[in-house]
């Protein structure tokens, strides 16, 4: 029996209440294959920084270290609630950005996924939407203006400051580029490079990078389109889009946008890949305003596990009977409350029910 090792963070707000219903998925699949997969539950976030003293404990990278893969829940509290945490203690600047760097998860995937049959959830007109949306973001995760050089003070003249680089090297640029072209590669052949080259000299490197990468790529074109009008198109034309790269600050904006154009970031999974170790996650924030009432769909959460069958664990067959029995349950028309308004004409039932329903959906594979 094979065994895979996975560190379980929770995370903050419904991250617990989702979690359950991914490990749910993830026990079944390890049963149903003879696979053991042990599980490792960690502290991370804000719980951790009021349990633990730190939002990324020293136990924590212990289990993480230790382990084949990272299934992360979301963090984060609200505004006011930050507050009570030291600005570099709070969950994203003291916890996320320290994971990616730690294992270099400098490879995003942020699929956006909405088949015809759920058209219904996306603000996005039926003609819009067309036969369904079906891209996937690449974003550079670990460079950027999220990680270059920051500096507050009191200029010369008595004013406050800020002063926050944008830093990327070209060996950073090839390895993203390398990743979205062989995607690419791998779906429709066509891959959108999102930069800002008229405004910004780091696209004006990113591009050149890009290109000369692209030259052991000749069966993929490429399509340069500027940040804002991508996020245009995204809008008036998703369904032109099947592959698309882009740096770090880029991909945080248009993959949220991606969540938007679909009805929620609540359908939308993510993996951050590194060389060595990947850790997947909701692309979606921790909710504490529903935090508890068992309202919050999961399946971002148990998408992330299907990303992770396949990306970390070679079980695509399996990673797609995840994606088709979520897929069945909302056909079947049923759906949690925060995706859907009471009007609506479909169940809405609880976020443990939701995960019931997939299981008995995946028993059926």
């Amino acid at each position: 029996m094979s065994t895979y090792k996975i560190a379980v963070l929770e995370g903050d707000g419904i991250g617990p209440e989702i979690m359950r219903e991914a490990i749910k998925i993830l026990r079944f699949i390890g049963e149903r294959n003879e696979i053991e997969f042990d599980l490792k539950s960690a502290t991370f976030g804000a719980a951790a920084y009021f349990s633990d003293g730190h939002p990324f404990p020293t136990e924590t990278k212990r289990v993480c270290d230790e382990a084949d893969a990272i299934l992360k829940g979301p963090i984060g509290l609200n505004h006011e609630d930050s507050k009570k945490i030291p600005v570099d203690m709070q969950p994203e600047r003291g916890a996320l950005l320290p994971l990616r760097k730690r294992y270099n998860t400098f490879a995003n995937f942020r699929p956006v996924f909405l088949p015809q049959g759920l058209a219904h959830f996306s603000p996005l007109k039926p003609e819009i939407i067309g036969k369904g949306i079906d891209l996937i973001m690449i974003r550079e995760l670990v460079g950027g203006l999220y990680f270059g050089a920051k500096e507050t003070g009191i200029n010369e003249d008595g004013k406050r400051f800020v002063n926050e680089s944008l830093e990327y090297n070209e060996d950073q640029i090839k390895r993203i580029a390398k990743v979205a072209f062989d995607t690419a590669r791998k779906r429709k052949k066509i891959l959108h490079n999102i930069h800002k080259s008229n405004v910004l000299k780091s696209s004006v490197l990113w591009n050149e990078v890009l290109e000369e990468v692209g030259s052991d790529y000749p069966d993929v074109e490429v399509v340069h389109i500027l940040v804002d009008a991508a996020a245009t198109y995204l809008c008036l034309n998703p369904t032109q889009f099947d592959v698309m790269v882009m740096e770090n600050m880029f991909g945080d904006i248009l993959s949220d946008q991606g969540g938007g154009i679909l009805g929620s970031l609540g359908l939308m999974p993510s993996a951050c890949v590194g060389p060595n170790k990947a850790y997947y996650e909701p692309s979606h924030g921790s909710a504490p305003d529903i935090a508890g009432k068992g309202i919050a769909n999961p399946y971002s959460m148990i998408g992330s596990v299907a990303m992770m069958l396949e990306m970390s664990f070679n079980m695509d067959e399996e990673s797609k009977n995840v994606w088709q029995a979520m897929q069945s349950v909302f056909s079947l028309g049923f759906s949690t409350p925060d995706l859907s308004k009471p009007e609506s004409n479909l169940e809405l039932i609880s976020t443990e029910k939701f995960g019931d329903l997939v299981l008995a959906e995946l028993k059926k594979t």
